[in-house]
């Protein structure tokens, strides 16, 4: 059984950058975990004083999905790129050992996606180093994903991902995230900024690749192919 791995910043980065790309990950039965470097959410004002319940209910959310979610115990523009943090990181790709990664675009208008990204790229590819123990597992493929408008910068897949089949279902985790964040009830007919910018992105990655809905990712190990 793989183990696929997403790491995000936030506990909805990789539930709004590859949503679908996971979900089909849990239907072929793979160990499916997200790992969000940001595990303290006290200092957030839509979270603040109720961030030991938003944690927990976010954690059920995904575990509805098939998904494991795993929190560090980083506050927002707290962390940053050091010995600590990447111990920290290194650590908990160690303990996962994923078979596939997928991590943030390093270029972001928010700090927090940059680091993550950057804390993600040396966890997976030199987190051995980073432990000094020889036998720690790197994934063979890894992945970035956009975080989309306003945020990611200069992003230019290589890889697109049919997610048409899994559409719905996608939608509804990352709108009930949305609904927790806002504490309120979700409710599937609500409009909400985040879903919009998702379908939009989706779609538009479909019609680069020729379906519906479809999720890009960069691809940080290029591989050959037969294609003919």
């Amino acid at each position: 059984m793989k183990t696929i791995l997403g790491i995000g910043a936030h506990f909805d980065d990789c539930a709004f950058g590859v949503p679908g790309i996971l979900l089909q990950a849990v239907r072929k039965h793979y160990r499916v975990v997200i790992l969000s470097i940001i595990g303290d959410y006290s200092n957030w004002p839509p979270t603040k004083g109720r961030e030991k319940e938003f944690v927990a209910g976010v954690t059920e959310v995904c575990k509805e999905r098939g998904v494991e979610m795993r929190f560090l115990t980083y506050a927002s523009h707290k962390f940053d790129v050091n010995a600590d943090t990447k111990a920290a990181v290194a650590k908990a790709v160690g303990d996962i050992k994923p078979d596939t990664a997928f991590i943030l675009w390093e270029h972001d208008n928010h700090h927090d996606h940059s680091v993550a990204s950057v804390l993600g790229k040396i966890a997976l590819r030199h987190g051995g180093r980073v432990l000094n123990e020889d036998a720690f597992k790197s994934p063979r493929e890894i992945y970035a994903f956009d975080n989309g408008p306003r945020h990611t910068v200069g992003f230019e897949p290589n890889t697109y991902v049919n997610v048409t089949d899994v559409w719905p279902e996608a939608m509804e985790w990352l709108g009930k995230l949305m609904a927790l964040q806002r504490n309120v009830v979700y409710d599937a007919k609500a409009a909400d900024s985040a879903l919009q910018a998702k379908e939009t992105l989706a779609r538009y990655r479909g019609a680069a690749c020729g379906a519906k809905y479809a999720e890009a990712v960069w691809s940080t190990t290029p591989r050959t192919q037969e294609i003919l």
